[in-house]
């Protein structure tokens, strides 16, 4: 499987720009978008479910107000989660990955986009009850139709892809990884997507270091007290060098709408954490070094 190399090294993360977070306005989106792409962020990430449904209509009145050409971005969005929120009637959260569903989700967050086409389509959480073949079948109308080019998953393990391999390829896998969530280096995920040169992204890669204070934190925050000054850098640009120095090549998809810190984001790409550094912040981490 060949990786697509179309999507910028850092990913903006939307979640936070509507309701769920900062309320930002038409215009205030607009300024955001132009400074990412400024900046070297060209791809957007966004689910339908985001801002109770709401997150893609305000991004695509922005973008459709913007003079940014729809060419020189990527957007990314993901369906199957069944929301219960004020917008839809459902009594329980649950997935839904019918042909029908599918499609009709996908042509949804077109319409709220104001774009001809997603760069990639996302499943968003596995379910039970998914069948790999009304997946292809959806994917493949889509795709026939221009509607989408790219598709791919989000938290899904290795078995759970092959599953959905049985019927179609998929290019992408997005999966929680940080310094503090290391899980998916141990359970064979990064593997896979190293393995098969799939487009790997993770979302909230600064982990839980600036939302707890443990003794975990208090660990990883003396390694980088000495790290700042050597690699002439700040915690979160540490933490994003830390996770890009995986060989798998993981995208981070920065959640952040202050402007200095997603400039700051990409030049964390350009860190190169020395090899021994590297094991040091993760046994500051896990409070032990490797076995």
């Amino acid at each position: 499987m060949e990786k697509s190399t179309n999507y910028s090294k850092v990913i903006a993360g939307t979640m936070t720009w509507g309701s769920w977070g900062k309320q930002l306005s038409t215009k205030e989106m607009i300024d955001l978008m132009q400074h990412c792409i400024d900046s070297g962020i060209s791809t957007f990430d966004h689910a339908d479910i985001y801002g109770d449904y709401t997150n893609e209509i305000e991004f695509g009145t922005a973008l459709s107000q913007s003079k940014i050409d729809r060419a020189s971005i990527q957007l990314i969005s993901k369906c199957g989660i069944q929301h219960t929120g004020k917008t839809r009637d459902n009594k329980i959260k649950h997935y839904n990955y019918s042909k029908e569903y599918i499609i009709w989700s996908a042509e949804q967050s077109l319409q709220k986009l104001k774009t001809d086409y997603l760069d990639l389509f996302l499943l968003h959480r596995p379910s039970p009850l998914m069948q790999p073949e009304e997946v292809a079948e959806a994917i493949a109308q889509l795709r026939k139709d221009g509607k989408i080019r790219d598709f791919g998953v989000s938290n899904f393990t290795p078995s759970q892809i092959a599953l959905l391999e049985t019927a179609i390829p998929v290019m992408g896998n997005q999966v929680e990884f940080s310094l503090t969530s290391d899980a998916v280096m141990y359970d064979g995920t990064l593997d896979d997507i190293l393995a098969n040169k799939r487009f790997g992204m993770a979302w909230s890669p600064l982990g839980d270091y600036f939302r707890e204070d443990g003794e975990r934190t208090k660990r990883i925050k003396k390694v980088l007290s000495d790290f700042q000054r050597k690699y002439v850098a700040d915690e979160s640009q540490l933490l994003l060098a830390w996770l890009a120095h995986h060989p798998a090549m993981i995208h981070p998809v920065v959640g952040t709408t202050n402007p200095k810190r997603l400039k700051d984001s990409v030049e964390a790409t350009a860190i190169k954490l020395e090899l021994e550094d590297w094991f040091e912040m993760l046994a500051a981490s896990q409070g032990h070094v490797v076995p």
